[in-house]
């Protein structure tokens, strides 16, 4: 019953975006894509370097991928000199290419219709491993309000959905806000992203943690900065453990 809901909902929201846009790929502008495949053609998919998978060896805490033969588990050095507070992080891809671009233009310019891709790509990944372990929730990384009026959505909330309903694991956008209007963490060094976002998160007055292990949920991590200090926020407020998912992984 749910599984029909959930494709008829998916049918009208193709629906109604072919009424609006052709089902044109809105990366080269030539081939067919439809509203499933975030209007991203087959061929501007396998183009070399367009979507690199992230495979091991990686780094057990924060996920950064590593060229060579390792086989041991071991943390990169970022890892052993940071005081990060989530158990690990785990990401998709890596923040280049096609995905780095299609990234920006969904974040920034409000490109609503390649979110059906990037939602691919972290259940394609993220849906596995979840589906495997015990996780009792879901919350996207929240933007404080002041960008959320500017930007007018909140990525990691919708990308959170799309997990949430793949996954079974229920989400909760109402444990955490962000209380701290912060500068964007693009151009910041790896100690001045820290600074930058200390006490920017916190529990809501009405929100109850008691043990619950937490899946954290963002579109991209670079430093884990951000997401570190919102998972010391849900430690703190109760949760056991807190796990961190995005789509793209920066180098």
């Amino acid at each position: 019953m749910i599984a029909t809901q959930l494709n008829q909902a998916q049918m009208l929201f193709e629906s109604i975006l072919a009424f609006f846009y052709p089902e044109c790929c809105q990366i080269c502008g030539e081939r067919r894509a439809r509203a499933r495949e975030g209007y991203i053609c087959s061929n501007c998919r396998q183009q070399p370097g367009a979507i690199r998978w992230i495979e091991p060896p990686i780094c057990e805490r924060c996920g950064l991928p590593f060229d060579g033969q390792i086989t041991n588990k071991f943390e990169c050095a970022n890892c052993r000199e940071a005081d990060l507070q989530f158990s690990w992080a785990r990401a998709a891809v890596v923040a280049s290419g096609l995905v780095l671009e299609v990234i920006h233009r969904y974040k920034y310019y409000g490109a609503l219709w390649f979110e059906p891709f990037l939602a691919e790509l972290l259940i394609a990944r993220a849906g596995t491993h979840l589906r495997r372990q015990d996780w009792d929730m879901i919350v996207p990384v929240p933007l404080h309000p002041l960008k959320l009026r500017e930007r007018e959505f909140n990525q990691a909330e919708r990308l959170a959905r799309h997990l949430a309903r793949a996954t079974g694991i229920p989400l909760n956008v109402h444990v955490v806000q962000r209380v701290k209007s912060t500068q964007t963490q693009t151009m910041l060094t790896r100690p001045k992203r820290a600074q930058n976002v200390r006490g920017a998160f916190k529990l809501r007055p009405t929100a109850r943690l008691d043990g619950e292990r937490v899946v954290l949920v963002d579109d991209v991590l670079t430093t884990g900065a951000t997401t570190s200090e919102c998972a010391g926020t849900l430690l703190k407020g109760g949760a056991r453990e807190v796990c961190v998912w995005t789509v793209a992984r920066g180098l």
